[in-house]
């Protein structure tokens, strides 16, 4: 029987609610703050004993699981098994109870909610859906970001955003519209905002799954390109064959327990 989650879950939080939130922020985040946070951090991740709930079901009891500052992590599992659930326990979108939940510095069981929108600045996140605003070119998209999360300078914010455009191989299409680019091309835009103010590590959620081999294998590069440069990546995929292609430690969910390989 599914058990009931004693305290009330939050609601999913919208783009636009997120923003609003960020904007609690005063000061963007440098290479070099981005580095000493994750330099001083034993652990990226560390759950102990967690209970993970959705919708007021508890789908994962007592996980426990770490990751370390530089690694790159799979969570594979079955659709429901729980891997979205553990990430939107990562950004506070849902609340886990446990012996122990920190995320980058932050104690998840006792989160105040003020402190979200500064916990979720320090993530770079990129899901399935691309969350791009199709009425603004892809320059604007990313300058938008970085208006929200209190940048100032101008020059700083394009060339930011030049930065992180070509890190991900579209240094030609700032100012086309979200419309005039393929799919994988949106992807790429969509990692390109995730990298904007150096995030200590990205959350990707199926961030292939609505794309075709070729194109998803070039995604993948890209976010193993990123993992190579010292950020942590951590990856809900149901893709098993780029999982053979681009090797790396891969947590599975498996009726409610994790396997670790560990690799």
């Amino acid at each position: 029987m599914p058990t009931s989650m004693p305290n009330s879950e939050q609601e999913p939080v919208t783009l636009t609610e997120k923003v609003e939130e960020i904007k609690e922020e005063v000061q963007p985040t440098t290479p070099e703050t981005a580095e000493e946070t994750s330099s001083m951090l034993e652990n990226i991740v560390s759950f102990k004993n967690v209970n993970v709930y959705q919708k007021k079901i508890l789908v994962l009891p007592e996980i426990s699981f770490t990751i370390k500052p530089g690694e790159f992590v799979y969570l594979i599992g079955k659709t429901g098994s729980g891997k979205s659930s553990i990430l939107k326990s990562l950004i506070a979108e849902i609340k886990p109870q446990g012996d122990e939940a920190s995320f980058i510095g932050y104690n998840l069981l006792t989160l105040k909610e003020k402190q979200i929108p500064e916990l979720r600045k320090k993530i770079g996140m990129v899901f399935q859906d691309y969350q791009l605003m199709s009425d603004m070119t892809i320059i604007e998209n990313l300058m938008f970001v970085l208006r929200a999360t209190r940048w100032k300078d101008k020059t700083a914010m394009l060339n930011r955003c030049e930065e992180v455009l070509s890190l991900v191989g579209l240094a030609t299409k700032d100012f086309k519209l979200p419309s005039q680019l393929s799919g994988g091309e949106q992807q790429r835009v969509c990692i390109a905002r995730a990298l904007l103010n150096h995030p200590d590590v990205i959350l990707a959620d199926e961030p292939t799954g609505n794309l075709d081999p070729i194109t998803a294998e070039e995604i993948f590069q890209v976010f193993h390109n990123i993992n190579k440069s010292g950020t942590t990546v951590l990856m809900a995929t149901h893709n098993f064959s780029m999982i053979d292609k681009f090797p790396s430690r891969t947590i599975c969910i498996e009726d409610g327990k994790l396997i670790d390989s560990g690799v």
